[in-house]
């Protein structure tokens, strides 16, 4: 063995190491924005009648709760432009410590916010206000992530460092259903009607405060740096020029998008609500084994970026943004049928979704150069999420009232093959073939390294 060859890995061993910084950044921020999202969807039934008063049947405070939540994905692509241009100007740190700053910001107002009694219609009001500059945060959140990571992760190991960062998401995710459920089990439903429930919004505060502090100590992207030296030199292109001029990118963030928020949306979100629809496992049941599906849904994530990485994004991905385009309609025609269980369905759904999740931050960053990368994505990613994740539950739901639930599967497919197009339209796109060929070209001289 050569001294080259074995101080290699040592070189990369100390390169990984030496980003873990980038990455507790990147990643804290993905727990701490999905667990603000989270929250307020899981505790929106205890908290409506407070903030949003009572209607007949007590139906109306949880609609305007959940009309709320809607809200808050319509700002998410203004967001996106408006944090995406800072991202782009003043640095991925900036705005990454920004957007988070807010998040936590607009946690603690909830959590302040008077309730009816006291204040009539000015709490809701309040909590719509809130929920807006929550979804204009969150719009700039995830580009600058996926920015901050495409451009610090080591090159051999870009794709775990993407998983990881994106896995941040679902791990906000399970940790609201554990503060959900600590919450029940120390002080009640009642307790949680009667004002616990802003307890949870006090502990998304927190958790956002403690994020500002990690991404205060992060570095900045080192290839920013020199594309913010570079555009000193040079006009910025107004932002629909860039949309123009990199429209292969913008379609293959649309396709990417459109199969993951979709999948996202019904496999770890309405799943539960489908399967009792069709009478085969009750809505309770369904909904307490999703968090085993979330932890499931984690560790496929990131075996999905270790795998691309030790063989090549192209490899993987062929199978596994192509494999739910056959599989989701078998597995839901099972579970209607009876000869697969919930359980199994929700799982394989799961690591369906989590092979299009684990590359994707990644994935959508190359595909833009640095000077517009948090921007050029944000808003086209933000959209999509907005015109089809935010709104499938609502569609599903419409269906289901009027008897054309039957639809959803195809509908699910037809979204599913938008990763696998993906694929394709990104190698049009000149920078990003480069940088995978060039991945793959080292994982060839390199087989036996991970």
């Amino acid at each position: 063995m050569t001294e080259s060859s074995a101080v290699a890995p040592l070189r990369e061993q100390a390169e990984v190491g030496g980003r873990r910084r980038e990455l507790a950044a990147a990643t804290v921020g993905s727990v701490v924005e999905s667990f603000d999202w989270s929250i307020y969807a899981v505790l929106a039934p205890y908290f409506a009648a407070d903030l949003f008063g009572h209607g007949k049947h007590g139906v109306s405070g949880v609609l305007g709760a959940y009309v709320t939540f809607a809200v808050g994905f319509v700002a998410r692509p203004v967001g996106s432009y408006l944090i995406g241009r800072l991202s782009d100007t003043r640095g991925r740190r900036f705005a990454l410590s920004l957007g988070m700053a807010v998040i936590a910001a607009a946690s603690l107002g909830i959590a302040v916010i008077p309730g009816q009694q006291a204040i009539g219609v000015w709490a809701a009001l309040l909590a719509v206000l809130a929920r807006v500059v929550q979804g204009l945060a969150f719009g700039g959140e995830a580009p600058s992530v996926a920015a901050y990571v495409t451009e610090t992760a080591p090159p051999r190991h870009r794709f775990a460092f993407s998983s990881i960062s994106y896995g941040g998401i679902v791990l906000g995710s399970l940790l609201s259903f554990g503060v959900l459920t600590v919450l029940i089990h120390t002080i009640g439903k009642s307790g949680l009607e009667n004002g616990g429930w802003r307890l949870g919004f006090a502990v998304a505060a927190l958790l956002g405060l403690a994020a500002v502090w990690v991404r205060r100590w992060a570095p900045e992207s080192a290839e920013f740096r020199r594309a913010r030296e570079r555009a000193r030199r040079t006009a910025r292109p107004p932002f629909l020029r860039t949309l123009r001029e990199h429209r292969w990118a913008v379609l293959t963030v649309f396709l990417n998008t459109l199969g993951g928020t979709v999948g996202y949306y019904f496999a770890l979100a309405y799943l539960p609500q489908y399967a009792a629809a069709y009478h085969v496992v009750g809505k309770e049941e369904a909904a307490s084994f999703m968090t085993v599906v979330l932890v499931v849904v984690l560790a496929t994530m990131l075996l999905t970026g270790v795998a691309a990485d030790r063989f090549g994004l192209l490899p993987v991905a062929r199978i596994g943004f192509g494999l739910p385009i056959p599989m989701v309609g078998i597995l839901l025609a099972g579970l209607r049928q009876g000869w697969l269980p919930f359980q199994v369905v929700a799982v394989l759904l799961g690591m369906l979704v989590a092979t299009v999740l684990g590359t994707l931050n990644v994935f959508t960053g190359l595909l833009f150069p640095t000077e517009v990368r948090a921007v050029g994505l944000g808003v086209v990613n933000a959209t999509t999420i907005a015109a089809f994740g935010g709104t499938f539950p609502l569609l599903a739901e419409w269906l289901n009232g009027r008897h054309l639930l039957g639809l959803i599967p195809g509908y699910v497919t037809v979204c599913t093959v938008g990763p696998a197009l993906a694929l394709l339209t990104a190698m049009k796109v000149p920078s990003f073939a480069a940088a995978v060929r060039g991945a793959e070209a080292s994982v060839q001289r390199t087989p036996g390294t991970a």
